[in-house]
């Protein structure tokens, strides 16, 4: 099980350097949900082309961008915040972050510029896993996972150079793949 590796919801995960996978590449992956039942998270990094008022046009405060959260269901629209003094019933997934919460009362605040970028982030989709896949995806060394949760890293300005950002806070130990390019046969 995922556990005895030190992860459940509220880690991240870090794909390898390379992933062949296009969907994850260089992926930082905030972990929600682990359970019997599978596993769930959002990529951080994978930023849409999309704004917020392109996929909700009822909502007047259209730039707060939407990332890809992964795969599945990419028709569905989810976020996680740092501000629940602001947004009522999210699930506390990690110190200070909280995934969903009172939809309306968001639509409210954006429109509002009450909430900004800094504070919360929309997906679309999801990264899931089955169970047991996760556990034997992280055996085969395709993912690393990473117990440092910081409200600067999730909601990090920075998507571009944020896996790297990720690998180097590691430590030494995985310091040295921050650098590997993204495709070893332009080295």
């Amino acid at each position: 099980m995922l556990s005895s590796i030190s992860a459940a919801a509220g880690r991240l995960l870090i794909s390898e350097p390379f992933m062949m996978d296009p969907n994850f590449k260089r992926a930082v992956i905030l972990l929600t949900e682990y359970a019997e039942g599978g596993a769930m998270g959002f990529i951080l990094n994978h930023a849409s082309e999309f704004l917020l008022g392109d996929i909700l046009p009822d909502v007047s405060y259209s730039e707060i961008p939407v990332f890809i959260g992964g795969p599945v269901a990419p028709n569905t629209l989810h976020f996680i915040h740092c501000c629940p003094h602001k947004i009522d019933d999210g699930i506390e997934i990690g110190e200070g972050i909280f995934w969903g919460g009172d939809f309306e009362m968001v639509k409210e605040l954006v429109s509002s510029y009450q909430l900004n970028a800094d504070e919360i982030r929309f997906f679309t989709g999801y990264s899931g896993w089955t169970p047991k896949q996760l556990d034997d995806e992280i055996n085969e060394d395709s993912w690393i996972v990473a117990d440092k949760l910081s409200i600067s890293t999730i909601f990090s300005q920075n998507e571009e150079n944020l896996w790297k950002e990720v690998v180097i806070g590691l430590g030494q130990r995985y310091a040295h793949i921050a650098n590997f390019p993204e495709n070893p046969s332009l080295n």
